[in-house]
């Protein structure tokens, strides 16, 4: 059988009763049609007046459709092979079962479909299941049962956060599934996993995109090209964001931004709460587009005050629809609700926009379905481009679905509690998170409901935590705690403790602890200094849809023991994070997958493919980074676009070969869309002792032409100057 073709089986084999094939009490046609080579899509659609039911979206996919059916079959048969790409599938009934192999005839997976149900099977097999959206039992699937419910109150809300449930699941043995339709529940505690429908009726249709490789890399590409690749989010977004729950008025609003600037923390944000989730937010009330005059008695004044100092204004905003449908492109409909058109509700935002607003925080949202989800994202991405169409736009949501990193959409956590539970799970929440293709994560640091536990141990390993997450950001109730100096006052801040039960305010003792701010300042200089390699690593993932914070599997798929580890992760491809999770501890275990490992503080050698304990005080939050690494550290700063005028220092790491492309734009147009990017393509040869440095193809040297680069290998340093050319750097 061709795969290009439609070919449709009307008469079964010779031998075989002719019949017409049936799932949940109605006439079906199976079509298996190829999307990639490593990906299919497997559709069980109803037949409706002698036709198929056509395939609804859900916004989820990029594509509508994808190429022609291999092949359909609608009436019994013995057996069928279809090939697709470079797999080939074995259709078999009674009961009706696709084998997934390669072409050398390995079996991938084997998904049956219930006549009665529509209920899927297919094998759990021996090895971690992992994806599965943000949120829900942590960090193998295996021997759960998710109903997969969306929102905060979606599973264990304190510990685990609000739930982003996507039916994206990874077997780490080499194959994937992305359950386009219908929703439903995932089953993993059986000697088979399962997926069960709402019901029978809802059974119909079921859309399954197949993905079979034994390169994670490849995976990761294939779901990318499914729903998507991430947008590229502004380079401010990636520096430190500051929440304000509670403030007084205006004096006390820019009393907070000239402390981080007079006591050189850096900062790039300040977030604003809306009024009716605390006291005295930037609006008059809930869901209203309208200042509280306590607070911003002149807002754009106020906005233009913070941006002298170099922040940028982030507000939050509630919606209070159950749905949403169109784009803002749309017309808008006067007999429709305003909210539930992004033409309409938009233009609620514009007047704020325009008085310097540089991004939002949408909260709420959990009743809406998938689809409204994703227009709610989309909103806020192509929304603010209407009037600033060169700029990235940014916005913090709570809610998403599969897709919503095309509008370069950030996810946090949810209102957590203020626990050491809470840390430890959200370490494989990252990770998950990430391999569904949602990149640009983060929590409240110190968690949102402050708790007995919350001390300032406690919020120091969640700072530690949050710096090495693509959004670094601090919030929560009784907010002044959550400023890195707030731990020294003796106070901490407005009361905010009700309607939560468990919550409590910190012991009296530990609001007087000077070691939080010098610990806070130590991470934030880091990851400013980090962000040559951050912002490498968020381009990179627009390209390859692998995400920033990476379970170990991404890159030692054929190392059991890395694969099974959820208490540490890789952030990017060379830099492995290892927080600490354990009240009280001196030491912390940590597995270093095969290869050779520097400890990025002492630059102590180790060689992997073991476990190593690592003593740890308080500042310490372990890190390692592989023997190959190319590691472009910048200067200080204080805020993302400031110019100091200092080198990049690029640490090379011996022991292994190794490469780097450093990524660079104006960080905040899309003109990089246009070839207004710079890339430095870096090649170490272990053997060698040899550095070449070439510029990226289609990329071109950006404003200075001539840049001052300090290599390090070791105690051995040069100084080179790249002007475009390669250079060769030689040890």
């Amino acid at each position: 059988m061709q795969a290009a073709g439609a070919a449709v089986f009307a008469h079964g084999q010779a031998d075989a009763e002719e019949k017409r094939l049936q799932i949940a009490g109605r006439e079906v046609e199976i079509q298996l049609a190829p999307v990639s080579a490593y990906t299919f899509r497997l559709s069980v659609v109803p037949i409706q007046d002698g036709k198929a039911a056509e395939l609804s979206s859900d916004g989820s996919l990029v594509e509508r459709s994808w190429a022609a059916p291999a092949a359909k079959l609608r009436e019994a048969f013995r057996k069928q092979t279809v090939k697709l790409g470079a797999l080939r599938v074995k259709v078999t009934l009674d009961p009706l079962t696709f084998a997934v192999e390669t072409y050398s005839g390995e079996l991938v997976q084997q998904l049956k479909i219930d006549n009665e149900s529509g209920s899927v099977t297919f094998a759990t097999l021996s090895v971690p299941i992992l994806g599965l959206g943000e949120g829900g039992p942590q960090f193998d699937r295996r021997g759960s049962t998710d109903r997969m419910r969306s929102g905060q109150g979606g599973y264990q809300l304190r510990t685990h956060g609000g739930r982003v449930p996507i039916p994206w699941l990874i077997g780490t043995s080499g194959w994937a599934m992305f359950f386009h339709q219908p929703f439903g529940t995932f089953d993993f505690t059986g000697a088979e996993s399962s997926f069960h429908p709402a019901s029978p009726a809802a059974a119909l249709p079921l859309d399954i995109f197949v993905v079979a490789s034994r390169d994670p890399q490849t995976i990761m590409s294939e779901y990318a090209g499914l729903t998507g690749h991430p947008e590229l989010p502004p380079l401010w977004s990636l520096g430190y964001q500051q929440s304000h729950r509670t403030l007084a008025g205006p004096e006390q609003l820019l009393e907070e931004a000239r402390t981080f600037r007079e006591k050189k923390l850096p900062c790039d944000a300040m977030i604003y709460l809306g009024t009716g989730f605390c006291p005295s937010g930037w609006n008059t009330n809930n869901g209203e587009f309208q200042f509280n005059q306590k607070v911003f008695p002149d807002p754009k004044a106020i906005f233009e005050q913070l941006h002298q100092e170099h922040f940028k204004v982030a507000l939050h905003v509630v919606i209070k629809a159950r749905a949403m449908h169109g784009t803002v492109h749309d017309a808008c409909d006067p007999k429709q609700p305003v909210e539930e058109q992004p033409s309409c509700y938009w233009a609620e935002h514009r007047d704020i926009f325009s008085l310097g607003v540089d991004g939002w925080w949408p909260d709420e949202g959990d009743p809406l379905n998938i689809a409204s989800r994703l227009v709610r994202n989309r909103m806020y991405w192509e929304g603010p481009q209407l009037d600033r169409p060169n700029e990235r736009p940014y916005a913090l949501h709570r809610n998403g679905y599969a897709g919503m990193q095309r509008y370069a959409s950030f996810l946090w956590s949810g209102d957590v509690y203020s626990t050491w539970e809470t840390l430890r799970t959200h370490i494989p929440i990252a990770v998950n998170t990430g391999l569904t293709g949602i990149p640009y994560w983060g929590t409240d640091i110190g968690g949102f409901v402050p708790t007995k536990e919350f001390t300032a141990e406690l919020y120091v390993r969640w700072f530690q935590f949050g710096a090495f997450c693509p959004l670094f950001r601090s919030h929560g109730r009784n907010w002044t705690l959550r400023l890195p100096w707030g731990w020294n006052t003796g106070d901490s801040g407005p009361l905010e403790i009700n309607n939560y039960n468990g919550a409590a305010l910190p012991d009296a003792s530990e609001l007087h602890n000077a070691q939080v701010e010098p610990i806070c300042r130590k991470y934030l200089d880091l990851r400013y200094r980090m962000l040559p390699y951050l912002y490498s690593a968020v381009r990179e993932c627009t390209v390859s849809g692998l995400p920033v914070m990476r379970g170990l599997w991404l890159h030692y798929p054929d190392d059991p023991a890395a694969v099974a580890r959820a208490d540490e992760y890789l952030w990017g491809r060379d830099i492995l994070v290892a927080p600490v999770t354990e009240q009280g501890t001196a030491s912390r275990r940590i597995y270093l997958p095969r290869g050779v490992w520097y400890d990025f503080w002492t630059n102590e050698r180790q060689d992997g493919g073991r476990e190593i304990p690592r003593d740890v005080d308080l500042e310490t939050m372990p890190l390692y980074v592989r023997a190959g690494a190319i590691l472009p550290l910048g200067p200080v700063k204080q805020y993302t676009g400031e110019q100091v005028n200092e080198p990049l220092t690029f640490s090379i790491y011996p022991g292994a070969d190794g490469s780097f492309l450093l990524y660079e734009d104006d960080g905040s147009s899309f003109n990089y869309r246009k070839g207004e990017w710079m890339g430095i393509e870096m090649n170490w040869s272990d053997r060698q002792r040899l550095l070449r440095l070439t510029l990226a193809k289609g990329s071109r040297m950006l404003p200075p032409s001539r840049r001052d680069l300090v290599v390090k290998l070791g105690d051995a340093t040069r100084r080179v100057v790249f002007d475009g050319h390669p250079v060769e750097v030689r040890f």
